[in-house]
Order: C-alpha cells, then sequence, then structure tokens
C-alpha cells in the first residue's frame, strides 16, 4: 500500500493528532476530519497555514505569520500563529470531554460536559487580542533564549463561548480565591505522563472579567485543533500562554498558580531595570500581566516601490493589553517628526484596533521607512528603540518599521 495516497475518515471520538509522526489533517472540520498520511508532514497542511508562514520549532510546534499576512480585520485560521509548549493531544473523544474545577478554593469539586457548558450558560462572542509574550524577541541583544519571534506571533479572531465568570459562579468560589490556574491534555516533550507541558492562569479578578471566556469556537466555527479543540481558555490582552489550550481542568487557587512554566523566569521579566546580559535571581522576577502598547504595518508589505508623486496608503492594527490605543501616528523620517493616522475604535474591549493613512509627501526618490507609533489611553506611546532588555526576551514593543522606495 502507498502510504502517501492513504485516507480514512475520523469521528469526533476518535481523531488523532500523532504530531511529528506521519499523519497530516487535511483540515480542521470536527464533524469529520481527513487524515492523509505521508512520510514527512508539512506543517501548512497539517495545520491549514498559508505557505508565506515562517515555522520556528516542529517539536512542538511554532510558526509565525510575516506582518502583511495579518492584513485581516478578524484574523482567519491560516494566518493564526502557533506557540505550543508541549505535544498536541491525540485520541480527543469530544463526547466524554469534562471540564473540571478543584482548588483550595471551590465550595466543591464539579464538573462539566462539553454539551452542559453550550446549554447551561448564555454564549458570548467577543473579538480578543492573542500576543505570545515573546513575540518580537530576535531584536534582542544579547540574544535572549527561545523561538526567534520576529513580529508575527500575535493575531485577533472571534472567539464564542461561556464567560467563565458565569461558570465560576455555578461552581461557588471561596472568598479566599486569588488565582486560576489551567490543566490541558497536551503532553510533555518527554512524555512523561507525570510531567504538565504549560499550565499558567491569571489572577481571579481577570478570571471574572466579561470578555474572558471558555471558548469552543473561532471564527463562527469550532476551534481548529491546534489551536485547542474542544475547548479552550481565553483571557485577551495578556500574554497568550494564559488562554490555555485543550483545557479539561481548572483549580481555583488561595495563592497565585504555582503550575508549569508560572515559576522560574517563565513569562516573567525583572521587576527592576537591569543591564543587557546582567543575570537576575529568580525572586527578583515578576510575572508579566497585561501586555504593552503595540502596532503593526499590514500594509503594504516591506520592500513597496512606488512613483515619485504617487499616494501610499498605509494600514495596519493597533492595540494595547487591558487598555486600548487613544492615538496612532507615522514617521518619514526615522522619528524626527511624526503625522497622525486615523484609527477606529475597538469592535469590543480587548479587541485590536485598525489604523490606515495616506502618505503623498515622499520628498524625493530614494529609500524610506515608514515607522508606525502607537500610544495608549494611559499615555505611553511604543519606544521607538527595542525597550528594556530582560533574560526571556519578553514584551519588545518596538515601533513597527517597513522598506518603501520612491522611483
Amino acid at each position: 500500500m502507498d502510504r502517501r495516497n492513504f485516507i480514512t475518515k475520523g469521528t469526533l471520538g476518535t481523531l488523532s493528532a500523532l504530531i511529528g509522526a506521519d499523519i497530516v489533517y487535511a483540515n480542521t472540520l470536527p464533524s469529520g476530519y481527513r487524515l492523509l498520511a505521508q512520510q514527512d508532514p508539512d506543517p501548512f497542511k497539517l495545520f491549514s497555514k498559508d505557505t508565506g508562514m515562517s515555522v520556528l520549532n516542529t517539536k512542538p510546534w511554532n510558526i509565525e505569520a510575516t506582518a502583511h499576512l495579518l492584513d485581516d480585520k478578524v484574523t482567519p485560521n491560516k494566518y493564526m500563529f502557533i506557540r505550543n509548549n508541549g505535544l498536541v493531544p491525540e485520541n480527543i473523544d469530544v463526547q466524554n470531554w469534562k471540564l473540571t474545577f478543584d482548588g483550595e478554593s471551590v465550595q466543591q469539586q464539579k464538573s462539566y460536559a462539553l454539551q452542559e457548558l453550550k446549554s447551561k450558560f448564555k454564549q458570548y462572542t467577543y473579538q480578543l487580542t492573542l500576543e505570545c509574550g515573546g513575540n518580537g524577541r530576535s531584536e534582542f541583544n544579547p540574544p535572549a533564549k527561545g523561538n526567534q519571534w520576529t513580529v508575527g506571533a500575535v493575531s485577533c479572531a472571534e472567539w464564542t463561548g461561556v464567560r467563565l465568570r458565569d461558570v465560576l459562579q455555578d461552581v461557588g468560589i471561596k472568598a479566599d480565591a486569588v488565582y486560576i490556574g489551567y490543566h490541558a491534555t497536551d503532553r510533555h516533550l518527554s512524555l512523561n505522563p507525570e510531567k504538565e507541558a504549560i499550565s499558567r492562569g491569571v489572577p481571579i479578578t481577570k478570571a471574572l472579567q466579561e470578555e474572558t471566556l471558555l471558548a469552543f469556537q473561532m471564527n463562527g466555527k469550532d476551534i481548529p485543533l491546534v489551536h485547542g479543540y474542544p475547548l479552550r481558555l481565553i483571557a485577551g490582552g495578556w500574554p497568550a500562554s494564559a488562554s490555555g489550550k485543550w483545557i479539561n481542568r481548572i483549580s481555583v487557587r488561595n495563592k497565585v498558580h504555582d503550575g508549569a512554566k508560572m515559576t522560574g523566569t517563565s513569562y516573567r521579566v525583572p521587576c527592576e531595570p537591569v543591564a543587557p546580559g546582567e543575570k537576575v535571581a529568580d525572586g527578583d522576577m515578576c510575572i508579566i500581566e497585561s501586555m504593552p502598547v503595540k502596532s503593526l504595518i499590514t500594509f503594504p508589505k516591506t520592500g513597496a516601490i512606488i512613483k515619485k508623486g504617487d499616494t501610499l496608503p498605509i494600514r495596519g492594527h493597533a492595540w494595547a493589553g487591558e487598555l486600548s490605543v487613544s492615538t496612532m501616528e507615522y514617521s518619514l523620517d526615522f522619528g524626527a517628526s511624526w503625522t497622525a493616522c486615523t484609527v477606529e475604535a475597538p469592535r469590543n474591549r480587548l479587541a485590536w484596533q485598525h489604523f490606515s493613512a495616506k502618505i503623498s509627501d515622499f520628498p524625493k526618490k530614494g529609500y524610506y521607512e515608514i515607522w508606525a507609533r502607537a500610544t495608549d489611553s494611559a499615555g505611553l506611546g511604543q519606544p521607538m528603540l527595542l525597550p528594556g532588555w530582560n533574560p526571556k526576551g519578553y514584551l519588545n514593543n518596538a515601533c513597527h518599521r517597513i522598506a518603501v522606495k520612491v522611483v
């Protein structure tokens, strides 16, 4: 039998994602995945991604977009970045999937079937910005360890689910609750069943926000497997690692959650500024919460060529963690002067905002850089250069820039 042409049809209860083996997903429709076996998995077919995406790592899979691919106002699956810490779950049995609530600060342990969550609680839909805490890591010097993300580890999809706070209210939480931590079915790279690949969380105040969802749909369809099918926590505006995929348990804690990737230097930055390359003790690192203000030029693609006298339209997105973006500007002279852009209000809180401008004042022929700078509702703007160095290369919100040649 020629394995390259072998196709089977799976049911919801027999889905398999043998990442790193010889199975590739041909689509992400949960009503009937087709599995195409081949010797060398193609990540673009495996995850239904555009071939313009960049693969940074294969075990675990980590893939990012380039800036111009993120031009859609709502990010489609084919352009959404992948950030994994472990291996994608195998043999998902959605019919028997349960989400259990436990921990020191629940009134009683309680479990919900997926269908029960969907039917018992009101459903909401929000556009929510998710950005990897290490987006932009490639610019740090001295270099920081980890995937060398450029600018494409960000997205703003439309997520549908139930509010975590509604479910917590039904479970019953104690007055001493301060944090929640998620647990999931992805496997540790070592395949040691005693180890979790990642188990992060957020303060109870974040868990109780209106926009914090237990999501089961992305852009109106069941969440693609690699993005957390069948159930994902979405905590927009914070590092995307707080939005756990494939979750099957949430612990309500009376202390800061201490799961995998919550301690040490993971998703933490120095509490006080440090010199580049300086060693920082674990006890002097603070957990990243709201992401900083940032923007991205998505049109035109860097390297654009225009004729002298032509008008160049530009557009992109801006976001500011828990805050909103109040102003947006561009510069043609390396930050010596700035011109205002039009910036739209967010679709809802924690959604990114869209900006645009028309540039017709290139003074002469030659090479130019277009820089973009957002300022948040607290008056903080993006730095033009890399902000403070940190050991893990987090929170780079320096101005994005593209190259343009006028001929």
